[in-house]
């Protein structure tokens, strides 16, 4: 296969992730979805291995492409079959994000042949907690929603009983998915059907080499990345804030080792399991080492399995970096991996000081919210909050961006005022947030809600203690913020609200790069 080929197969395959994610997109009911594009679409091999994704939510896909092979293994699938599992133990992230899983096989064959999988990961907003919104100050996983294992919603194409409690959650009534659900569903039909034609217009046999051939490709693009690096360790130290039931200043380390053999990311000296819900599953912080590793690739480099061969993960158990169950992980996934990606590029930065940026504003500044409403109705909303971006040796950081591992969008004022008994009355840049620097970092951003009746709030947010660290000499970015009718309120946070109250949050900045100019 010549480099042109090679090209328009990836390319191929890609498409098949992006029109996965529009149909899901557009089909969609709750903003989580459609508005803030809080989902992931990939494409797997017969193995498992990752064959393709689209340009999603990187602590998604990452996790998805540590642990699919292992999760494929676990069924006899059939033509028809689709699974669906949310646990955080076994590839997941959290329990809110939600993966739909279907293999796909040969349609031009008389005898069953897998060629490749397809999934979808979705975040929802209502997995069955009692803390509405479903991103609760829990401290085990059974305050934190429904946990769906390995469960075949559809057999043969025909939906199956996942349980009382999955299908409370999955139809609204029998045989008929819920919106959301039926969206997620609805992508991985299509995507079943243009894998199929893939397939066919290649032929099994040159499909399956164009697959090792795109490996080999990103395998050798890796290589070439590692090979910049002088061999060595490189190690850094963090703090997470707290987890919100006492424990503080919890250490983030990580121990980069570059050789001959590849790279390694070890993180076996990071702080115990915590009480809180800043644990982050394992997968989860392979997510994070992927994503970091990416970024060290040219643009256009195909985003599948051989980019990952030569890195290894290391972790250790019980630890905020691996948890045993029933560990809470809520924030694991939107707030650890946000700091283990700064983690990481703080190591590096000794590596490589003229490529990589300062810390950004290292967390999602989580909220979450909801309440049974006047009109007999409930309601859940779930949103994260953009802010700065860490400068680099190169420009300066942006602002009010979400950054890292999510790579999501702020729901609009008109949609959250549609959708919810809520009222944005401010939405602003905050000024002088970010780090000094010959580059400056990125400013966090101010976002004020009014509620117009009771609700029950959830506050799951980083860096109110810890601020961003400039690079080379650069300032850092300032800390956040998060306030109740103007009295500050803690970082992790449950509260009570009554109709006219205002909840205010003020995002970090980001770190800057380089010494300030007189």
């Amino acid at each position: 296969m010549n480099p042109i080929e090679l090209k328009l197969f990836a390319s191929r395959l890609q498409s098949i992730c992006d029109e996965m994610g529009g149909v899901l997109q557009r089909s969609a009911f709750s903003p989580n979805i459609k508005d803030r594009l809080d989902f992931s679409c990939a494409v797997f091999a017969p193995n498992g291995e990752l064959a393709s994704q689209a340009a999603h939510i990187p602590v998604h896909l990452g996790s998805m492409a540590y642990t699919m092979q292992a999760l494929v293994a676990t069924q006899a699938w059939q033509p028809g079959d689709m699974l669906v599992i949310n646990d955080p133990y076994l590839g997941g992230t959290h329990l809110p994000d939600v993966t739909l899983l279907a293999p796909v096989f040969r349609a031009d064959s008389t005898e069953p042949q897998i060629v490749g999988f397809v999934a979808n990961r979705a975040h929802h907003a209502n997995i069955g907690c009692e803390t509405p919104g479903s991103m609760p100050l829990s401290n085990t996983i059974e305050e934190e929603g429904v946990l769906i294992p390995p469960t075949l919603l559809l057999r043969d194409g025909k939906f199956q009983s996942c349980g009382a409690k999955i299908d409370a959650l999955l139809f609204d009534r029998p045989g008929v998915l819920s919106g959301d659900f039926a969206a997620q569903l609805g992508a991985n039909l299509l995507a079943v059907d243009r894998l199929q034609g893939l397939v066919e217009s290649y032929g099994a046999e040159l499909y399956s080499s164009a697959l090792n051939a795109v490996n080999d490709y990103g395998r050798r693009l890796s290589l070439a990345a590692l090979g910049e690096i002088a061999g060595g360790i490189y190690s850094a130290e963090d703090f997470l804030d707290d987890d919100g039931f006492g424990g503080e200043g919890l250490a983030l380390r990580v121990s980069i080792e570059i050789s001959e053999a590849g790279i390694s990311y070890d993180f076996t000296e990071s702080s115990d399991q915590v009480r809180g819900n800043l644990n982050c599953p394992e997968s989860v912080a392979a997510a994070a080492a992927y994503y970091c590793h990416c970024c060290l690739l040219p643009v256009g480099a195909p985003l599948c399995a051989g980019l990952f061969k030569d890195l290894k993960i290391l972790t250790r158990k019980p630890s905020i970096v691996n948890p045993a169950f029933p560990a809470a992980v809520a924030a694991g996934n939107v707030e650890t991996s946000m700091r283990l990606v700064d983690l990481v590029f703080r190591a590096l930065a000794k590596a490589l000081p003229h490529r990589i940026p300062a810390a950004s504003q290292g967390t999602m500044n989580n909220v979450a919210m909801g309440a049974a409403g006047a009109n007999g109705l409930s309601w859940d909303y779930y949103e994260t909050l953009a802010g700065g971006a860490g400068a680099g040796p190169h420009r300066p950081g942006r602002s009010a961006v979400h950054t890292h591992m999510t790579n999501t969008l702020n729901t609009p004022a008109e949609s959250l005022e549609y959708h919810y008994p809520l009222r944005l009355t401010r939405f602003a840049i905050r000024r002088g947030s970010g780090g000094r620097g010959l580059h400056a970092g990125g400013e966090g951003l101010i976002r004020e809600i009014e509620f117009l009746e009771e609700a029950q709030v959830s506050l799951l947010t980083e860096r109110r203690r810890f601020a961003p660290w400039g690079l080379d000499g650069g300032g850092d970015g300032a800390v956040g913020y998060n306030w109740l009718n103007g009295e500050k309120i803690a970082a992790k946070a449950d509260i009570f609200a009554v109709a006219g109250d205002r909840l205010l949050i003020e995002t970090p900045g980001g770190g800057g790069w380089g010494t300030p100019p007189d």
